[in-house]
């Protein structure tokens, strides 16, 4: 019964990532699809490179919400129904397959975004302080070069390293599941920016900019 409790969590976080705030904000705000526009991807940075900084910000505060209220809602499943499970085992993996949902979203023909605000909203709930030194390795990237893309690569690499230096910092085991979710999730991250690993590569990625694309 707890296994099927867990596969209840995955279900919910997997339903609440799939409520793409990108394509919605854009075709009820914007009265278009943002993923007709720029690089395709269904994300806050498109949004903001083809509609400006109040779409951004809007799809940006949904798609952390949608992790942070996943992750509560598969850790009180969890912690309430299953005998074998916690709060954690249950935030986890509601949270993992919310961004799954987001990546993937069922409303929305599969064609989502890369994950990364809602990664980091699970990772915030799961491991705060690994999170919050995501957070700066992103920020610190993104303002020395301008790569949004490199930045979110970057953060996700070190994700795992982060979770498991503070975990044997308070104490606790290491081969734990929030570990191996970090592992998930930065990997997830990661392979979502194939594309943009081989513009790099080329010179050819776009760089932040605050300014609308235009749109045809």
């Amino acid at each position: 019964m707890d296994w099927v409790l867990l596969s209840l969590a995955a279900a919910v976080g997997y339903l609440l990532g799939s409520i793409n705030a990108a394509v919605i904000v854009s075709r009820l705000y914007n009265k278009s699809d943002v993923r007709n526009y720029g690089s395709g991807n269904a994300g806050a940075t498109n949004m903001l490179r083809t509609f400006g900084k109040k779409s951004a910000i809007i799809t940006s505060v949904i798609d952390v919400m949608k992790g942070i209220v996943a992750c509560v809602a598969g850790g009180l499943i969890a912690h309430f129904l299953c005998a074998n499970f916690g709060w954690d085992d249950g935030s986890c993996v509601a949270g993992f397959f919310a961004v799954i949902g987001h990546n993937w979203p069922v409303y929305f023909g599969f064609r989502g975004g890369k994950g990364v605000l809602t990664a980091f909203a699970v990772m915030l709930m799961i491991s705060p302080l690994a999170a919050l030194c995501c957070l700066a390795v992103f920020v610190i990237i993104v303002a020395s070069t301008r790569y949004v893309s490199l930045g979110s690569i970057i953060a996700a690499a070190c994700l795992p390293g982060f979770i498991a230096l503070f975990l044997f910092v308070f104490g606790k085991n290491i081969i734990c599941l929030p570990f191996f979710t970090a592992i998930a999730l930065g990997f997830l991250v990661i392979i979502r920016h194939h594309s943009n690993i081989s513009r790099l590569i080329k010179g050819t990625e776009s760089k932040l900019s605050f300014r609308r694309s235009e749109k045809s």
